[in-house]
């Protein structure tokens, strides 16, 4: 298995696995509006010979009162044949590993809670941060790369707006 960064030439494979690996295509709807949105993104694929199998898209998020640099872990999908056999967690880890390169202090993710604390994440609420969306506090958690990074800061933080049309 290769995990590599996007290419334009995956764009259609990485619609079509984001659309069969969710109940409805919003989520690969949304890759496509945040790929064109213009803001830097964080997009990786996984390949098995020569085949897409599965996508990771991390983006730029905000806070009310603090300009650290968050990132937003959404979606993450896996075509339904290829789940469980741990390439998810390989996105998960390589994604992770792009958001140190490029200096984020911390990942946010609202997933599910069984899932997500293995690579680190804990609920959101032990760092005084909520998530804009009414969601359980369990399934809105965040990761820091760099420790104590979100120490100083408290609130409300936020994923770009196309997240809202979803």
């Amino acid at each position: 298995m290769i995990i590599r960064k996007e290419k334009p030439k995956d764009i259609t494979n990485i619609h079509h696995i984001n659309s069969i690996a969710f109940e409805t295509k919003a989520e690969a709807d949304l890759v496509d509006r945040l790929r064109d949105s213009g803001i830097p993104i964080i997009s990786l694929v996984a390949e098995i010979d020569d085949k897409l199998v599965g996508h990771i898209l991390l983006t730029p998020m905000t806070s009310d009162n603090s300009d650290i640099k968050i990132a937003g872990l959404a979606p993450m999908a896996v075509l339904p044949e290829y789940q469980n056999k741990g390439i998810g967690s390989a996105l998960v880890e390589k994604g992770l590993e792009e958001c140190a390169d490029k200096k984020y202090k911390a990942v946010a993710v609202l997933g599910h809670p069984n899932y997500y604390p293995k690579f680190g994440f804990i609920p959101s609420t032990r760092f005084d941060l909520i998530s804009e969306y009414h969601v359980p506090k369990e399934v809105f958690m965040l990761k820091e790369l760099v420790s104590n990074s979100l120490s100083k800061i408290r609130g409300v933080i936020k994923y770009h707006e196309e997240f809202g049309k979803l």
